[in-house]
């Protein structure tokens, strides 16, 4: 019996974005169906190591390509894992991840705007795959059975708004696809995928190195190399092969394979491991971040292989979270193959191989930034934000992200420093790396925290990330031993600039009079050296959260003690200097003391604050202002 079940309304969508695509390299399907081979192929032999009852047979296991040139066909066919009628429900006919709506809405639009490069990088970030196809299909055709059960499924559809499901009793092992190919049309760049040179040629460009054999059209004779028994790709591992042996080509079609990511990678590293145990790695920095980057579900981690046979495909005991925008491959030498996740997170030989993996890439990426500063600018502005994430959650190597890392700052308005740029321009005297966090640039460029700090011509760091408001408090100071900068914000504290002689007297009954009238809003008011301009400003306690972290903390549902900030005044303001005077005169004035709420909320506005009440603070100053006309 014919089961006919509708798209999800996404996979409906991208479907149609396939059929129509813009996107000239319409040779990458075949890639994609390789690929997808090849992936089912590794995770049988890994299913059969773990299962020894699943009575499967892994001495043959290859991929097939049939061409049909008579009915216009192209078949590709593995004897790998397979799917079940539920697998190819979910896999298929749905999409289930994550971004899905985003990233439809934004390849719509690049093709409208007919941006071939920016539809090209979204199609790649979604990891399509299988839809690709339809590039090139009027129709697609798949037969499929999963490694031990019994009977299996056919799937059909033109790549409108349904598919067909039926039962297929005979159906082999793995998955056999067959595309019913559109009429070639060179202007479109559709090639004939029913010529056995053309899926050849395609083959030799993609997929060469993948490592189970590809077969063009086996068992039927002839001394065309076309169809032949012989596979048609070299099955040589890249990161076995001498470097000088592969092209950067081929390193780029390798990436695009791990990472299903249609662009170039942005840097390569090979790299090997001698000594008690034995590695290769081939690892790659993209040069755009994956569009799943900051998805609580992503997948990350490298490809682990053991002696050239996979193992895993997200392999995370390799790579810890903030680094897992890097892609590639680590094959070990000495690791059992039928090894769990749970496992790997104990084994001695990953976590040593993970501390060397952690080290050379970001050794990669600080010195990419002297010898490559264009590279580096690409990678800091797509992954600079997860690379900080290091500092909170991995204290071995956080000097190491440090030195990786740029940040804006006072010194230049457009080009980033790093932190040992900003030591060796520190003024004799100054002991300590400045910084102000906020929600931008603009806003905390014209924070009054940082008047005096410009004025005196000391640099303050601009960090405006969300991680940067917690990796501060967590990493103590830039440097080791007595050559170690103590982190310190421009906003808390009692900051001394030398300026103590600079305090004047006579504003001990202000200062008194306002801590008692603003007790609920404020911890003490006090006189600022940090001001220059501004009437006043209000300052955390040394390592007290800040307040767009509490702000942020307190949205998610956290439950935080109320938190008293300091109010610094502005002595030379002439707006502090007549309220001292109107409080000296009328020290019981109602409105000597709505004066003084009005400065406590204008400081609270001028960093970025919300006001407890809005409606209030406008009223008082309407009346200010209408009394002064």
């Amino acid at each position: 019996m014919t089961e006919t079940i509708e798209f999800q309304a996404e996979a409906r969508q991208l479907l149609q974005l396939m059929i129509h695509s813009i996107y000239s390299d319409k040779d990458v399907f075949l890639r994609e169906l390789i690929s997808n081979a090849s992936d089912a192929l590794d995770k049988l032999r890994m299913e059969s190591y773990r299962d020894k009852d699943l009575g499967v047979d892994t001495s043959d296991l290859h991929i097939e390509l049939r061409t049909d040139a008579a009915n216009r066909s192209l078949t590709i066919t593995d004897n790998g894992i397979g799917m079940s009628r539920d697998d190819v429900v979910s896999l298929i006919g749905t999409i289930a991840k994550s971004g899905t709506a985003e990233t439809l809405a934004k390849l719509r639009e690049a093709q409208a705007g007919g941006s071939e490069e920016v539809a090209a990088e979204l199609i790649g970030q979604f990891g399509i795959g299988f839809y690709s196809s339809f590039m090139v299909a009027d129709k697609v055709e798949m037969t499929t059975r999963r490694a031990g059960t019994e009977g299996g499924v056919h799937w059909e559809s033109a790549g409108e708004g349904t598919y067909e499901l039926s039962e297929a009793p005979e159906a082999p092992q793995g998955t056999s696809i067959t595309v019913h190919l559109k009429a070639e049309d060179a202007e479109d760049s559709l090639h004939d995928y029913a010529d056995p040179a053309v899926v050849t040629r395609i083959v030799k460009r993609y997929s060469d190195f993948i490592t189970w054999p590809i077969l063009l059209n086996p068992g039927e004779g002839g001394e065309d190399e076309e169809s032949s028994d012989e596979p048609i790709n070299s099955r040589k591992a890249l990161w076995a092969r001498p470097r000088s042996e592969v092209t950067d080509e081929e390193y780029a079609e390798f990436y695009r394979h791990v990472s299903h990511d249609w662009q170039e990678p942005l840097e390569t590293m090979r790299f090997t491991g001698e000594g008690t145990f034995e590695y290769q790695a081939l690892l790659f920095l993209p040069s755009h971040a994956p569009m799943d980057l900051y998805y609580r579900d992503a997948r990350r981690g490298v490809q682990l292989y053991v002696k050239r046979v996979f193992v895993m495909e997200d392999c995370e005991a390799l790579v810890p979270e903030y680094l897992r925008f890097v892609k590639g491959v680590v094959d070990a030498q000495d690791l059992s193959l039928n090894v769990s996740r749970e496992l790997l997170q104990q084994d001695r030989q990953i976590q040593l191989i993970r501390k060397r993996l952690v080290k050379r890439v970001l050794q990669t990426i600080t010195t990419m930034r002297s010898e490559s500063p264009e590279k580096y600018g690409t990678f800091w502005t797509e992954c600079g934000r997860a690379l900080k994430e290091g500092l909170l959650t991995d204290a071995e190597n956080a000097q190491a992200v440090l030195e990786a890392s740029s940040f804006a700052s006072t010194h230049d308005p457009e080009v980033l420093t790093t932190l040992a740029e900003y030591v060796a321009r520190m003024p004799e005297g100054q002991e300590s790396i400045y910084y102000v966090t906020g929600e931008s640039r603009a806003s905390v460029e014209n924070s009054p925290h940082i008047e005096a700090f410009r004025a005196k011509g000391y640099e303050v760091l601009l960090l405006t990330d969300q991680v940067d408001e917690v990796w501060v408090g967590a990493v103590p100071a830039y440097g080791t031993g007595d050559d170690a900068k103590p982190f310190a914000s421009i906003s808390q504290g009692d900051v001394d600039l030398g300026d103590e002689a600079e305090k004047p007297e006579g504003f001990d009954d202000l200062l008194s009079w306002m801590t008692t009238t603003l007790a609920d809003d404020v911890s003490e008011v006090r006189l600022s050296t940090r001001l220059t301009t501004s009437p006043a400003c209000l300052v955390g306690e040394v390592g007290a959260i800040p307040p767009q972290l509490e702000q942020m903390m307190r949205s998610m549902g956290q439950e935080l003690p109320v938190q008293k900030r300091a109010l610094e005044l502005n002595p030379k303001h002439p707006l502090v200097q007549n309220l001292k005077a109107a409080h000296e005169a009328k020290p019981d004035d109602a409105g000597v003391a709505e004066t003084a709420s009005l400065l406590h909320d204008m400081a609270l506005l001028a960093e970025g604050g919300e006001l407890k009440e809005p409606s209030a603070f406008v009223g008082k100053l309407a009346q200010r202002l209408a009394a002064t006309l």
